[in-house]
Parts: structure tokens; sequence; C-alpha cells
């Protein structure tokens, strides 16, 4: 049995090396490394794929959030409505720029804010709505608009956990998450299910002047060269790592299919252990599966997760920490509510290995070690 790794990069790599090193080598040859060719090309592919006008590309999912925001025309001291239990960087850059994060709960069984959590944080103040799809499916992003409209929101979607997830509306349409809100935010890092061999990111919208406007702050501010019109920041997606995602953006939704399937596997065999909970699926979504999460009761997930790695099998906690709880967040953040769920789920949280690359042995191994473990 080949050696269980969180996320197997060189296994994919290898089925698709050919047009890998192809794609780099037609950069190299070009010496466009910067805002060559590829870059228009990967751009102008992601729009098709996801449905939406405009596709900015950036240098990573931390700046499409600021970027998103600072096009915003917000003024210092606007809330921000954000959930709690997420990684840091979607609440990180309101602080950055001045705004004041409000951190509301989740739902305990799709990790995802609620509406009801969102309303209930608004004040005079909030200014903009950022709901994260987490671990691969979209937050309820119909009942979120509609809370926007009511109270003339700006949704910032976060989508670098759930790239190519489909939401799907009351009447039956889909959209793609992160092309329902204002503007939709993702992070082509190496593990995301769309990822590069770097860093990289990218912004997408509808709507025409936010697009000239982000474009214009990710290079400095500028639309002419030497012009600039406003301030802005230096954050391009290069052309290697362009070109990269061009390819792998091929097999994105062959990908996402690999990881369902394992998904499902996960979860037939597990699903009966009492004190493990499973992953739910929401009605509302598909789901994209970037983790595999499951909740563990009963104060043992530490201890499970010990087990496993003693038995060579990673897991991982995403996230021990809420923000509400974080150092950075204590003299800046509002807390909107209740939040013992984000705590809640802090203490019980633990992801198993989720790749492309998983192959039965492997996970009738991890199965058996789970199972193994709550039959001690």
């Amino acid at each position: 049995m080949k050696k269980i790794q969180m996320v197997d990069l060189h296994s994919q790599y290898e089925k698709i090396k050919t047009e890998i090193d192809d794609a780099i080598s037609c950069v190299i040859d070009s010496t466009s490394f910067i805002k060559g060719p590829a870059v228009g090309q990967f751009a102008s592919e992601l729009s098709s794929f996801l449905g939406v006008r405009h596709v900015i590309p950036c240098g990573n999912g931390t700046d499409a959030l600021q970027i998103a925001l600072m096009a915003l025309g917000l003024k210092p001291s606007d809330e921000i409505i954000c959930p709690s239990f997420t990684f840091i960087a979607s609440a990180e850059v309101i602080g950055l720029l001045g705004y004041r994060p409000v951190l509301v709960d989740v739902d305990y069984d799709s990790f995802n804010v609620t509406a009801k959590n969102i309303e209930q944080a608004i004040s005079v103040k909030t200014k903009a709505i950022i709901p994260v799809h987490l671990f691969g499916q979209s937050a309820p992003m119909e009942a979120v608009m509609a809370i926007a409209k009511k109270y003339d929101l700006y949704v910032i979607e976060d989508t670098a956990q759930a790239l190519g997830a489909d939401y799907i509306f009351e009447d039956g349409s889909r959209k793609k998450a992160g092309t329902i809100g204002t503007i939709g935010c993702t992070s082509f890092f190496p593990s995301k299910n769309l990822g590069c061999y770097g860093d990289g990111g990218a912004i997408f919208t509808d709507d025409d002047k936010l697009a000239e406007k982000m474009s214009m702050i990710a290079n400095h501010g500028s639309k002419q060269r030497y012009h600039h019109d406003v301030l802005g920041v230096n954050s391009r997606l290069d052309s290697i790592q362009a070109a990269i995602l061009s390819v792998k953006l091929k097999y994105l939704e062959q990908y996402e299919q690999a990881r369902y399937s394992a998904a499902q596997k996960y979860t037939e065999a597990l699903k009966d252990i009492e004190g493990l909970v499973v992953p739910k699926e929401q009605s509302f979504s598909t789901h994209v599966y970037h983790q595999y999460t499951l909740k563990v009761k009963d104060a043992k997930r530490d201890q499970l997760k010990a087990f496993l790695e003693e038995n060579n099998i990673p897991a991982m906690i995403y996230y021990p920490v809420p923000l509400h709880k974080q150092k950075a967040f204590l003299p800046i953040a509002r807390q909107g509510g209740d939040l013992s769920v984000s705590e809640t789920l802090s203490e019980q949280v633990l992801s198993l290995p989720m790749h492309t690359e998983l192959d039965n042995e492997q996970q009738q191994y991890i199965i058996g070690k789970v199972r193994e473990f709550f039959n001690k």
C-alpha cells in the first residue's frame, strides 16, 4: 500500500505530467512570465466554467478577499459579517483594512453560516457579508442574498474550499458557488480542489464597474501604465501558474467526482458508529469535498487523531480555535450573538485524508482503523 497522505499532489501530477510539463515549457520559451498570454487564457477558461462575466486573477486567495473589499469603497469602522468557524483569512482582511469583523455562529450540520445568525448580527454599521463555503459545499446563498437585498448589503463569497460546487435554487436552477453574490473569491493554493504549484487566486463578478476597479487595484491602482487612479496593491497570478491551472481546470469535474466517490465510501462505512458524526450534504448544494470532516463526540477527537497517526494515517483539525477566541481579533471584532456551535465544532472536528488519488486499499485501511478505535 502506498503511503497515505492528506493530499497526494505528486501522484496527481504523474497522471498529467506531459501536459503540465509542456504547459510550463511553453511559458518558459515565451519568457512572458508576468501578465503573459497564459494568464488571459486561464481567466477566460475559468470565466466560461463558472458562467461569470469577469475573472481577475491575483496573487492568492487572501489578496482576492482584500481586493474585493477595497473595491467596495467602505469607510473605517464599517462592519462586515463573517463566520467565526473558518480560516483566518476571511476575517483577517476585514481588520487589515480598518473595518470591523462581526463574527457569527455556523450551522452544526453544514459548518456554514446561517441566514438567521447573519440577520441577528446586523447593525446600522453593517455594510457587507462574507459567507464562507466551508469544506466543499455552499452556504445557503438564496437566503443570504434575500437578507442582503433587505438591508442593502454587499456579499463577498469566499469560495476557496468549494470551487465548482453548484448552488441549487428553489426553482431548480443552478449557479456555481462564488457567482451568486456581489463578488466571489477563490484560492489556488496547491491543496485546493483546483490548485496550482505555488500561490494563486482569483476574483469573479458580473459587475463591469467592479471588475474594472478590482483589476486596477490588483495592478497598483493603475489602468494605464504609470497612471494611478486609486491606491492599489501588487497582486498577480504568474504565467507559469496560470498555464498549470489551465491544464488542471480540464480535469476539475473528474477530480471532484473522485473526491465525491471517496466521500461516499467513508460515509457508508462510518455512519453507524456511535459518537461519530459523518458529513451531512445540504439539499441546496452539491458537495465537492475539499475536506472530509468528521465530528467526534465525547471528547475523543484528540485520542482518535493520535491513534490514526500511530497507524500512519494523517488527520487534521480544521479549526482548533474559532476566530472569536483568537488574540488578534479580541480588540477589533464584535461577537454577533451566541457562538457556542463554533466552539463545539472546534473541539470535535477531524478531517480524514481526502484527495483525487485516494485508492480503495488506502480507504479500507483508514476505515478499518477508525472502526477499530471505536470498538476498543
